[in-house]
């Protein structure tokens, strides 16, 4: 069984803390910029989607890691105001995709140049506590403890 030193609890502890001030950071501006955080991952995750990926509610969901029916509501709320549209697949008309309005594509540009502006402030600390975090997932020779090349999961 592997055992854990004190360093590896502070290092672990400090790559919370990073990734929690990140979080803080984008939970405000997102407040600021009149959305809920989730709406503005929500916009983030569909303008983001990897090329080959149906910008579907089931695939935000999947990419936001919450359940269908509050993908749903998140895209009712960001129709309703504008930001999203929604269209009828072309070959199964039963299958909704979803696209970025123009006033959401603005939205969302303003918000993702604030996001990049703190991560070029802040990303250096981060990028040090993910490092050292990650330094307590190796076993002397370099290689990865069992534990450490799981599932991207815990438990």
């Amino acid at each position: 069984m592997e055992t854990l030193t004190l360093s590896d609890y502070e290092s672990l502890a400090e790559l919370r803390y990073q990734i929690r001030c990140f979080l803080s950071f984008s939970e405000q501006a997102a407040r600021a910029a009149g959305l809920e955080p989730r709406q503005h991952q929500l916009m983030l995750g569909l303008k983001g989607l990897p090329r080959d990926a149906r910008p579907t509610i089931g695939e935000l969901a999947e990419r936001l890691q919450i359940q269908h029916h509050s993908a749903v509501e998140l895209v009712n709320r960001l129709a309703a105001v504008g930001y999203i549209r929604r269209t009828r697949g072309g070959e199964d008309r039963r299958e909704v995709l979803l696209s970025l309005t123009p006033k959401g594509e603005k939205v969302l540009r303003k918000l993702s140049l604030h996001h990049r502006a703190e991560l070029r402030s802040a990303g250096p600390m981060l990028v040090k506590a993910l490092r050292r975090a990650m330094q307590g997932a190796r076993v002397g020779n370099g290689t990865r403890t069992k534990a450490a090349a799981g599932k991207r999961r815990p438990f």
